[in-house]
C-alpha cells in the first residue's frame, strides 16, 4: 500500500524516519541526528529517501514527529516546509498523547517516552501494566498502568557507557559490542573483557531493574523492549515479553491517524 505519513523519531544520536499508512510502519531508515545540517541537506535528503522508498513527497498527508532535541527542530520543520510541503505534527504539542502522566513535572518527559509508553498500551490493550524498555543513548524504563504514565528510571546507553570507559581509561579501547557467547566468561584479553563486562553487564541490569520495577506496578506486567541494543539482550535473556523495532514509529503512526478519526 502507498504511505501515507513520513514519521521522525528524533534522538540524541540518530533519526529514525518511518513510512507509514493506516494499517502499519511500511519501512524505515535511520540517520544521524547531525545538527551541522541545514534545511536544505535534510530536505534534499529527505527527497532522496523517499525516492528510495519508491515514493514521492506528494503522496504524502502529513509528517509525524517526536523529538528530544530541541535545536532540531527548527530545523526539521523548515525543511519539511520547504522540500516537502506537508504539515508537520509534533507530538505532544499538535498531538496530545492520551496517557494521564503523573510526573511530578509532567513536561519534563521525553516525548519519545511518552509516545513509546502510548503504543505500548495501544498494542497490548489487556495487559494489566507495561514496563518499556528503550535502548538509545539512554535507556529508559518506563511504567504504564491502565491509562497512566506512572513514571519510569534512566541510565546511559550501551554505547554511552563505552564512549565514557574509553574517553576515561586511556588504554582501554573502544570495541564492538555484537558478540555471539550465551554466557559471560573471564576475558584473556582487554577486548574480551570489555564486551562481555558491558553486554552481560547490561543483561544484568535489565534484568534485575525490570524484576524490581514489576513487583511495584498493578497485577501482570509485561516487558516490552525497542531500540538497537534491544535484540542483543533478547538473544541471551528471556526478560523481554516482546521487542518492537518500531514500536516509537508505530506510536506517532497511531496518533495521528486517533487523532484525525476525533476531529
Amino acid at each position: 500500500m502507498q504511505p501515507e505519513l513520513l514519521l521522525f523519531d528524533i534522538g540524541n544520536t540518530s533519526i529514525k524516519v518511518g513510512l507509514a499508512n493506516e494499517r502499519r510502519v511500511l519501512t524505515s531508515y535511520t540517520l544521524p541526528a547531525n545538527v551541522g545540517h541545514t534545511p536544505d541537506s535534510l530536505g534534499l535528503t529527505l527527497l532522496s529517501l523517499l525516492r528510495h522508498a519508491g515514493t514521492e513527497a506528494a503522496d504524502l498527508k502529513a509528517c509525524v514527529a517526536s523529538s528530544v532535541v530541541p535545536g532540531f527542530d527548527p530545523l526539521l520543520r523548515e525543511a519539511v516546509a520547504r522540500y516537502l510541503d506537508r504539515p508537520l505534527h509534533c507530538a505532544p504539542d499538535d498531538l496530545p498523547i492520551p496517557l494521564e502522566n503523573r510526573y511530578e513535572r509532567p513536561s519534563e518527559v521525553g516525548a519519545d517516552r511518552l509516545v513509546g509508553a502510548f503504543a505500548a498500551r495501544r498494542l497490548c490493550p489487556d495487559a494489566a501494566s507495561l514496563l518499556v524498555v528503550d535502548f538509545g543513548t539512554a535507556v529508559t524504563f518506563d511504567c504504564v498502568s491502565g491509562q497512566a504514565y506512572l513514571g519510569g528510571l534512566i541510565f546511559p546507553g550501551p554505547a554511552t557507557a563505552l564512549a565514557a570507559l574509553s574517553r576515561e581509561a586511556a588504554k582501554l579501547p573502544r570495541v564492538n559490542l555484537d558478540i555471539r557467547a550465551q554466557e559471560p566468561a573471564p576475558g584473556r584479553d582487554t577486548t574480551t573483557s570489555i564486551q562481555h563486562g558491558l553486554v552481560f553487564g547490561f543483561v544484568c541490569m535489565v534484568e534485575g531493574l525490570s524484576q524490581r520495577l514489576k513487583r511495584q506496578m498493578p497485577g501482570p506486567a509485561k516487558v516490552l523492549a525497542t531500540g538497537g541494543f534491544a535484540a542483543s539482550i533478547a538473544r541471551v535473556s528471556p526478560v523481554f515479553d516482546q521487542v518492537l523495532p518500531a514500536l516509537l514509529l508505530e506510536g506517532l503512526r497511531r496518533l495521528y491517524y486517533e487523532e484525525r478519526d476525533n476531529l
